[in-house]
């Protein structure tokens, strides 16, 4: 309760005696199991000046578990790619690779897009 001040920086001043400061809680959502996880694996080639990326999308959970499965794949691919914004992105077109590293890892994993 000491370094309580520190969570409510942007309040200047109340004068409600019975104001209560909130704090802005983390809600990051849980990771479901990979055999509840739907994903979709695609080849994408916009705004990319013609080189083509696998994209993999409809992951749902943390961020943590988003960048593990991101460099996983990456790492069994041998190829270099990111993620961000619930995408993982491995350059090239590795979908039939992919795909496989995600059925063996127990996702459920549809192709879309060409």
């Amino acid at each position: 309760m000491a370094k309580d001040w520190k969570e409510r920086l942007g309040v200047v001043y109340s004068t409600n005696p019975d104001f209560g400061y909130s704090k802005e809680e983390d809600s990051e959502q849980e990771t479901l199991a990979p055999g509840k996880q739907d994903l979709r694996v695609s080849l994408d080639k916009k705004n990319r000046k013609g080189k083509a990326v696998t994209l993999v999308t409809g992951f749902v959970g943390q961020e943590d578990d988003l960048k593990a499965l991101g460099k996983l794949l990456k790492s069994k691919c041998g190829v270099g790619g990111s993620t961000k914004d619930g995408e993982i992105m491995v350059q090239g077109d590795f979908r039939d690779q992919v795909m496989q590293i995600l059925q063996k890892e127990g996702y459920k994993v549809k192709r879309s897009g060409g």
